[in-house]
């Protein structure tokens, strides 16, 4: 499962998570399943939902999704699923994540801002 899969990526990434992490989602299939909330609860991760129809609820996930659309994939032609995914993957750990400044959090890069939240926080 693809979100799951990402899921247990991201604390492969970093060795471990922080206490309280929330992953928020809408009402999709992919997030409602039984098998996604055996792995939050085995991770440790808090599960939140947005309201169905409510696109505000998600403002962070649809903000992403508009970057990546207009910033990557549109003005890419992929010869196969394969390729797209390896290219999706490039831009969003390569460069979304590690170097793309967001203004939100200060103008710094999410990996940057999670960096420096766990800074604060040790």
């Amino acid at each position: 499962d693809l979100v799951e899969d990402a899921l247990r990526q991201a604390v492969g990434l970093r060795g471990h998570l922080p206490r309280k992490v929330v992953f928020h989602a809408d009402r999709g299939t992919q997030y409602t399943s039984g098998q996604l909330a055996k792995a939050a609860t085995e991770i440790g991760v808090l599960r939140s939902m947005g309201r169905t129809g409510v696109c505000w609820d998600n403002a962070a996930a649809e903000s992403f999704w508009s970057v990546f659309k207009n910033e990557y994939y549109h003005r890419h032609v992929f010869a196969t699923t394969d390729a797209a995914r390896r290219g999706a993957y490039t831009w969003i750990d390569g460069w979304y994540n590690a170097r793309r400044r967001h203004s939100g959090i200060g103008y710094l890069s999410p990996l940057a801002y999670e960096r420096r939240q766990l800074t604060l926080a040790a």
